[in-house]
């Protein structure tokens, strides 16, 4: 099964309605969705980040159209690098409490 990633940005009076929609859904709800303030970048808004099968994220894009843009290119690959570096030093903390 071949997984996809798709990045939105969602304005801050949409994100409750954005989260919502995508995490009560059936389909969308089983990928790994998860959302950011987007002061990470400097901008206004929230990031989304949904990593999952075509489906999940087609049917993602068709719930959020009226609600959240597509966020493509460099700015993607900004918040993605945002996003693995988050991750990461989450993981180093996490590996401190246990190590």
């Amino acid at each position: 099964m071949v997984e996809l990633e798709l990045v939105l940005k969602v304005s801050p009076e949409n994100v409750d309605k954005a989260r919502n929609v995508l995490l009560n859904d059936d389909i969308v709800s089983r990928a790994n969705v998860l959302f950011r303030d987007a002061k990470i970048l400097g901008e206004e808004g929230y990031y989304v980040r949904i990593i999952g099968t075509d489906e999940q994220c087609s049917r993602a894009l068709e719930l959020a159209k009226d609600i959240a843009e597509e966020v493509k290119g460099e700015e993607m690959k900004r918040v993605l690098s945002k996003f693995e570096e988050e991750g990461e030093a989450a993981l180093e903390g996490f590996g401190r409490i246990f190590g």
